[in-house]
């Protein structure tokens, strides 16, 4: 493969790389925890636990269902855990609604939140992504 190729390639995978950044969301999340069934979508079925409950800001009147989200924590929202984000994301399956009062963007079942931040935290400021 020729350097220019290449080098079309690298510049082709940074240029999507730096849109998905770009459109990615930003809001809260909180979390909640078993037993997560029933749910707004899917009544008794289970959908493992990497899951999520939306709020109005993405509920839709039910479009949401089965939508998946790569979420990431990008920080705190109190001084209790200044510092609560893992260098990681998830991905997560919307299968509930959170309603009116809901305190986060996302409601994030208890492992998804756990993968990306620490319990104490309770709330986290957050970029999300449908994928």
């Amino acid at each position: 493969m020729g350097l220019g190729i290449r080098a079309l390639i690298m510049v082709s995978m940074t240029i999507c790389s730096l849109t998905s950044v770009a459109n990615a969301a930003q809001g809260t999340a909180t979390f909640y925890t078993p037993p997560y069934v029933p749910s707004s979508c899917y009544g008794f079925q289970n959908n493992g636990v990497m899951i999520a409950a939306a709020s109005d800001a993405i509920w839709g009147n039910r479009a949401a269902c089965g939508r998946s989200y790569r979420v990431r924590c990008i920080g705190s929202t109190n001084q209790g855990v200044p510092q609560p984000c893992k260098s990681t994301s998830v991905v997560v399956k919307i299968v509930d609604y959170c309603p009116p009062g809901c305190q986060g963007t996302i409601d994030l079942s208890r492992e998804a939140f756990s993968a990306i931040a620490n319990l104490n935290a309770g709330k986290i400021r957050i970029e999300y992504t449908q994928v």
